[in-house]
């Protein structure tokens, strides 16, 4: 059946796709075709100089990350949805972040994981365009195989690739999830987006680390977000501090982006905070055994790292908060920890208070 649609019919199924994924909570909703000769050339520039670290599977797709047809044979466009999730009624990030016994939460992670619900509309999107026009082919993609989302989106107008890696829009800032339907379908493709960062450069000034080693250019290996999430081993030495009360991710270059100031807070009753999540105690979390932090973190993205990696985390920002009896009292109760990566930051946090006390004397 979706052999004999007509130029016309197609520029109506387009139309009526953007209608439909507004219904079904997306903000914007673009159509982009699968050339991505640039972008390819870029991320394997990216890979060379090694700036993926530890995440060795983003070399091993080869070009399927580029190629959408590699991925996904008879992909010929890619229909890409944006979802605003800034949660509305939460603690003020900035005033969060200066108050170091508490622990900060990219907002992202807050609410519900953003992957079980975007899929779930995209799934729905897909039916309705099926309901419409007849079998045919597609596939899903939240964040959940190789795919470069973000030239993607920007090819199908919903923003431009910022400084700091983010896709930006002059209306929405950045505070918004990305997903993808692959599809077989030969739709009218948008306008891509253009650029406006101009000579801003707040996002590589802000960066605690300088992971943004050049504009649009970041290196993993200097990134919070990567150490506090995709790492699974050790946080080097020469982060931690800056790390300071950062204990899921990292969210400053996005705060300092001046274009988050149209940023709206989500209507999306899932992305709304959880748990008291976004200003905890960090005594209070470190305290969670594996079965609170797996009740807690249930439906959340936070729940990929464990608790193993969640009492690293948290040990780092009670080493940096300033010297207190609770804090190494809290410490000393993980000092014989079955896991050696939580022993061996609880350790480090221990010492580092115990700095701070030959610095400033209680």
């Amino acid at each position: 059946m979706t052999a004999a649609l007509t130029v016309a019919r197609l520029a109506e199924l387009a139309a009526a796709i953007k209608t439909w994924g507004r219904e079904l909570g997306f903000q914007q909703v673009g159509i982009a075709d699968v050339d991505l000769r640039e972008h390819e050339a870029r991320l394997f520039d990216w890979l060379a100089a090694g700036f993926h670290g530890g995440m060795a599977y983003m070399a091993r797709h080869g070009v399927r990350r580029s190629r959408p047809a590699k991925l996904l044979p008879g992909t010929i466009r890619v229909i890409a949805a944006r979802m605003d999730y800034l949660p509305p009624e939460t603690a003020e990030p900035w005033g969060v972040l200066h108050r170091p016994e508490l622990g900060y939460v990219s907002r992202y992670a807050l609410g519900r994981d953003y992957h079980k619900v975007l899929r779930r509309r995209l799934q729905r999107l897909a039916e309705r365009i099926a309901a419409a026009v007849g079998p045919f082919g597609y596939r899903v993609f939240v964040d959940s195989a190789p795919v470069l989302e973000k030239a993607l989106a920007e090819k199908a107008g919903l923003g431009w690739i910022g400084k700091h890696s983010n896709l930006l829009d002059r209306r929405a800032g950045s505070w918004f999830f990305l997903g993808e339907l692959y599809v077989d379908l030969p739709l009218p493709v948008d306008q891509p987006a253009t650029a406006h960062c101009g000579r801003c450069v707040a996002c590589l000034e802000v960066c605690p680390t300088q992971a943004i080693v050049a504009p649009y250019r970041v290196d993993a290996r200097r990134c919070i977000s990567y150490h506090t999430i995709e790492l699974h081993g050790s946080i080097p030495l020469e982060f931690r501090r800056a790390i300071g009360n950062r204990i899921y991710g990292c969210d400053d270059c996005q705060l300092a982006c001046p274009w988050n100031r149209f940023a709206r807070p989500t209507v999306e009753p899932d992305f709304r905070a959880r748990h008291g999540l976004d200003a905890p105690g960090l005594i209070e979390l470190f305290a969670w055994g594996e079965a609170e932090f797996l009740r807690h973190t249930e439906g959340s993205a936070i729940r990929r790292i464990g608790h193993e990696r969640w009492l690293r985390n948290l040990a780092v920002a009670l080493g940096n908060a300033p010297r207190s009896s609770a804090i190494i009292a809290a410490l000393r109760t993980r000092l014989a920890h079955p896991a050696e990566l939580v022993r061996e930051h609880v350790a480090w946090a221990l010492a580092r208070q115990a700095e701070q006390a030959r610095e400033t004397p209680v």
